[in-house]
């Protein structure tokens, strides 16, 4: 079924409930086939717009297994691949959310030892779509997805419980997860990857960001917070993402970021993969297209810009 005119304004927000309270801030992006704005970028040169801090990198990148895949239809009429992997570096369960049929994992289409036809179904190894019925894994040469050569979008994404959840309007998270599955799932679109990693709280966890929230209440911005936390200011690591997309045959991406230091982060030690283009996450609230709008989020950003150095400008809230 499909709607149209102000009844389309009121589906929630791709990862928002079913039932979201009336007055939440921030829980439904608009339906438009609104491009994003995106730079070149080079991260082999000092001016290649990737800030100037040199992030730590791991020496060797983790050893990263995708397990399992399913086709998630969602709430907003496009549908997706949930990939979960596991690895051997922490004992957490990270996700690639991938749109498009045509990227695949490695790891996961691997065949193991003993399995049959249903088994590698079952873990979502198979081409095309599953259907009642179906028993082979496998459709014909001439029946499968090309994949497109052009450089796929991707999100770095690390969990947060308040602003993807709790309707939290102290970040844009939430947003910004909505706003990155929009433009994977445009029209025209050759697909794309939201790697989220379960690093909340930027890597401290989501009881230390909790305390971080009521120092913030009592005076300190986010840094600030962390750092009387004797916490980094930023705890998070990007290894792991770098690892899953290599899983995923990707080796040149588009990076949906504001943060100059994934852009170096992601790419790996050696440069496994090559961000192409960085792409602006523009507030929606600073476009005028709805969006989160409190005292909270404008402070959250304002440090993100004056104290980490991310790639926006308040002039243009």
């Amino acid at each position: 079924m499909s709607l149209s005119g102000s009844e389309s304004e009121t589906l929630p927000g791709f990862v928002s409930p079913a039932f979201t309270p009336p007055a939440t801030p921030g829980t439904s992006t608009p339906a438009q086939n609104r491009q994003a704005a995106s730079v070149p970028v080079d991260s082999s040169i000092p001016d290649g717009g990737c800030g100037q801090k040199k992030p730590r990198l791991l020496e060797v990148l983790p050893e990263v297994n995708c397990v399992v895949r399913a086709r998630i239809p969602t709430t907003t009429g496009t549908e997706m691949f949930l990939h979960l992997y596991t690895n051997n570096v922490d004992q957490k369960e990270h996700l690639a959310i991938v749109f498009g049929n045509t990227i695949r994992s490695s790891s996961l289409d691997a065949v193991r030892p003993g399995e049959t036809e249903m088994d590698r179904m079952i873990r979502g190894a198979y081409t095309g779509r599953l259907y009642p019925g179906r028993t082979t894994s496998q459709l014909p040469s001439s029946q499968a997805e090309v994949a497109k050569s052009d450089a796929p979008l991707v999100r770095i994404h690390s969990e947060c419980y308040t602003g993807e959840t709790a309707w939290s309007a102290r970040c844009d998270c939430g947003e910004q997860l909505d706003e990155a599955a929009r433009l994977m799932a445009l029209p025209g679109s050759n697909g794309g990857v939201i790697v989220y990693l379960r690093q909340e709280g930027r890597g401290i966890g989501l009881g230390e960001k909790l305390k971080a929230y009521n120092l913030q209440d009592l005076g300190s911005d986010t840094v600030e917070a962390n750092i009387l936390l004797r916490h980094p200011a930023d705890a998070r690591s990007y290894g792991l993402a770098t690892a899953m997309l290599r899983d995923l045959g990707q080796s040149e991406i588009r990076l949906l970021t504001n943060n100059p230091d994934k852009v170096r982060a992601v790419e790996g030690p050696n440069r496994e993969i090559v961000v192409k283009e960085r792409v602006a996450m523009v507030p929606l609230a600073w476009r005028g297209k709805g969006g989160i709008k409190s005292h909270e989020v404008g402070e959250y950003l304002r440090t993100k810009i004056e104290k980490m150095g991310h790639m926006l400008s308040m002039e243009t809230a």
